[in-house]
């Protein structure tokens, strides 16, 4: 007879939750109160490549940085790409920082600045279609 193996619950992070999408990228974020640390799938937020992204990202912190300075966010992200999983990063802090600071001025300052900062983006990839290469593209006619 096997011997039944127990599986590890593994720890559930507590704080308050925030998820943000953006095309195929996934960012999902734990905010507590801390002393503004903030750390990307384990990883300081200050070793994310390259310096621009890293820019793009930080938006939402220097918007709020009272609030920012305050608490500790841990994100995790998954899926598309470089540019995707930055957008949904940023989207992700950003909503984190409103549910914390639960101060309307944030959240109006925030949208002011970028809408998609709060506001999930809908759009994804079209499928492709037969008799093409592309989900628009297709084979060209001919007349003869």
């Amino acid at each position: 007879m096997k011997k039944m193996v127990e599986k590890k619950k593994r720890k559930r992070k507590t704080g308050l939750n925030s998820k943000a999408k953006k095309k195929e990228a996934v960012a999902r974020a734990v905010i507590r109160k801390g002393s503004g640390k903030i750390k990307i799938n384990k990883r300081d937020i200050s070793l994310f490549e390259p310096k621009q992204i890293r820019a793009f990202v930080e938006e939402p912190l220097k918007i709020l940085p009272d609030v920012a300075k305050e608490v500790d966010i841990d994100i995790n992200v998954k899926g598309g790409g470089v540019m995707g999983q930055a957008s949904s990063i940023r989207s992700a802090i950003a909503k984190s920082l409103v549910l914390i600071s639960k101060d309307a001025k944030a959240k109006q300052a925030l949208v002011a600045y970028d809408r998609l900062l709060l506001v999930d983006d809908v759009r994804r990839v079209e499928s492709k279609k037969p008799l093409g290469t592309k989900a628009r593209k297709k084979k060209q006619m001919s007349k003869r």
